[in-house]
C-alpha cells in the first residue's frame, strides 16, 4: 500500500529542505526512498537559488498508474525554466538538475496559467513495488502542452 498522495504548500527557504525531507520520510512510513528525497531536495533548492528565498511553492508526490512515484514542484514563475548545465570541477553548485536527470525515469516542465510545475518520475521504493525503467531526460512534450504519459 502506497502512502500517497502527499501535498504541502510552503515557502522555499533553506530550512524547509530538511523539514520537507523529514516529513516526507515519515509520511512514507520510513520506506527506503533516498532517490525520492534527493529529487525533492534538489527541486526545492533550485527554486531557492533561481527564484529566491520565500517563493511560495506546492510540492506534490503521488503514484502513477504505472506504479511510479511522481514528484511535482509548482512555483509562480512561468518564465524561469530549469536547464541542465555542466558544473565545472570545483564549483559548489550547478549539479541539482543533473542529479534529478540521473535518478529520474523521466522529468519535464509544464507551463501553468500562473506559473510552472517541474516534475520527475521515479521507480517506486521496493517497499511500494514498481521497478519499470525508461530513459531519463526532459520530456519536451510537456513544454508543448501535451500532458506527460499521453503522447
Amino acid at each position: 500500500m502506497t502512502p500517497l498522495p502527499f501535498t504541502v504548500h510552503l515557502l522555499a527557504v533553506p530550512k524547509a529542505v530538511p523539514e520537507v525531507r523529514r516529513t516526507l520520510r515519515e509520511w512514507c512510513g520510513g520506506a527506503d526512498s533516498p532517490d525520492l528525497l534527493l529529487c525533492v531536495s534538489e527541486l526545492l533548492a533550485n527554486v531557492i537559488v533561481h527564484l529566491g528565498e520565500g517563493t511560495p511553492v506546492t510540492l506534490r508526490v503521488s503514484g502513477t498508474r504505472s506504479g511510479r512515484v511522481r514528484v511535482e514542484l509548482s512555483d509562480p514563475e512561468p518564465g524561469v525554466w530549469p536547464a541542465l548545465r555542466a558544473a565545472a570541477d570545483g564549483e559548489e553548485s550547478g549539479r541539482g538538475l543533473t542529479l534529478v536527470d540521473a535518478l529520474a525515469l523521466r522529468w519535464g516542465v509544464e507551463r501553468r496559467p500562473y506559473g510552472k510545475t517541474v516534475w520527475c518520475e521515479l521507480g517506486a521504493p521496493a517497499r511500494w513495488g514498481g521497478t519499470d525503467r525508461e530513459p531519463a531526460g526532459p520530456d519536451s512534450r510537456s513544454a508543448a502542452g501535451v500532458a506527460p504519459g499521453t503522447g
